[in-house]
């Protein structure tokens, strides 16, 4: 082989050699990611870079509970004005005074109507007279009338005359007639005027106690208008009433007759006891929260609560002694859903030799009829039926979860 052979032999010897090194490293390079990304995948997917917050499934008494704010009043307020304009003589009632019904709480000046009712009584005598005069004219005109038809009959007398007597007979039984009217009216004075004077003495209409008195002794009462309150009277304060404003949201679960608990600032850690007599359709709205008004009665022996207090109830809704429960956040609870994705979907050559990493799609959406119990390490799904709800735990009624279960609340991933 001559000189110029032996050089082309060498230059495709080392292209040849050139060649295969490239291929060897391709080859490495493919080996160190393939030996990477199991790696990775078991370090993800295997559990030791994801661990999972469970709470066992307990059994055992649930009670469920809605919150509402309102204040204490009594059962019956009544405010007390006077129905006559005039000057407060005398005041009889402080605040604080447990008085009964028709007690004096204060007097009016009644010299006016002292008067007005001597005018009346007067008036009346005068019309009852009236009456007596007109009786015995027409006993009078009776007589006449009788005997004067006796000769008329027997025409001994005129015609003419005998009308006359007819005519006054009947004038007299108008005039009695009007005089009886007169009385009517003369009584019916009095009585205004009795009733006016009554009115001048402001009696309590209930038993109860005094909370608040606008009346001075000189006070010029004027109720030309409207009346003013002189007084505020509740009714027993040992029967009392917590009215609460329940949100639209929790008023379907509210009925007359359940139980409650409500404490006031007062008195910091002691719990009053009450019950629903009355939810009403009326709604509220107040900064565009619809409320619906409650009432619930009170018993308030020791006179510890006062009206207006604010209150925070605590209403018993329902109450199971005896179920099975799992936190809410195990029905709210769902794994990520796995996306299978086509190789080809332009990842490349890393998107072939890769693997992916499990549980790494989007989360799916809880629909609270299923909870994940971890089994052997191993999230297992189970549909359940579910109960009353506290708003931190839920009863389950249907079988297939059972108490001490390791439910799943959350997952947390190694980053």
């Amino acid at each position: 082989m001559d000189a110029r052979s032996e050089d082309i032999a060498g230059v495709l010897a080392a292209g040849k050699g050139g060649g295969r090194r490239r291929w060897i490293v391709a080859a490495a390079f493919v080996a160190a990611v393939l030996v990477g990304g199991l790696g990775y995948w078991r370090l993800s997917g295997s559990g030791g870079g994801v661990s999972y917050v469970t709470e066992p499934a307990v059994r055992g008494p649930l009670t469920v509970t809605v919150i509402a704010t309102g204040t204490v009043q009594p059962t019956r307020e009544v405010d007390i004005s006077s129905e006559l304009s005039g000057t407060l003589i005398e005041v009889a009632a402080d605040y604080n005074d447990e008085v009964k019904a028709g007690d004096v709480l204060a007097r009016l000046d009644n010299t006016k109507l002292q008067a007005q009712v001597t005018n009346s009584e007067a008036a009346l005598t005068a019309a009852r007279a009236s009456v007596d005069r007109a009786e015995a004219a027409l006993e009078e005109a009776r007589v006449n009338y009788e005997a004067r038809g006796q000769l008329d009959k027997l025409g001994a007398t005129a015609r003419l005359d005998f009308v006359g007597y007819e005519a006054g007979y009947k004038s007299a039984a108008a005039a009695l007639a009007i005089a009886k009217a007169d009385v009517t009216l003369a009584e019916a004075a009095l009585a205004s005027s009795r009733s006016d004077l009554d009115k001048t003495v402001i009696r309590a209409p209930i038993s109860g106690v005094i909370l608040d008195r606008a009346a001075d002794p000189g006070q010029i009462v004027a109720s030309s208008l409207s009346a003013p309150t002189l007084f505020t009277m509740a009714e027993d304060l040992r029967a009392m009433e917590l009215q609460v404003d329940v949100d639209e949201a929790d008023i379907g679960k509210i009925r007359v007759g359940n139980e409650a608990t409500f404490t006031v600032d007062a008195y910091s850690g002691r719990n009053f006891s009450a019950r629903i007599t009355q939810v009403r359709y009326a709604p509220e709205t107040t900064d565009g929260v619809v409320t619906y008004k409650s009432i619930l009665t009170v018993t308030n022996d020791d006179l510890a609560l006062r009206p207006g207090m604010t209150a925070t109830a605590t209403i018993t809704v329902d109450r199971v002694e005896d179920a099975l429960q799992v936190p809410n956040a195990a029905l709210r609870y769902t794994p990520p859903q796995v996306v299978e994705e086509d190789n080809s979907g332009g990842k490349g050559l890393i998107g072939l030799i890769m693997p992916r990493r499990p549980g790494g799609g989007e989360s799916a959406v809880a629909d609270g009829r299923s909870v994940w119990v971890l089994t052997d390490g191993t999230p297992v799904e189970i549909a359940v039926e579910t109960g009353a709800s506290d708003g931190k735990r839920t009863v389950i009624l249907s079988d297939g979860l059972a108490e001490g279960d390791a439910v799943i609340t959350d997952r947390i991933e190694a980053n």
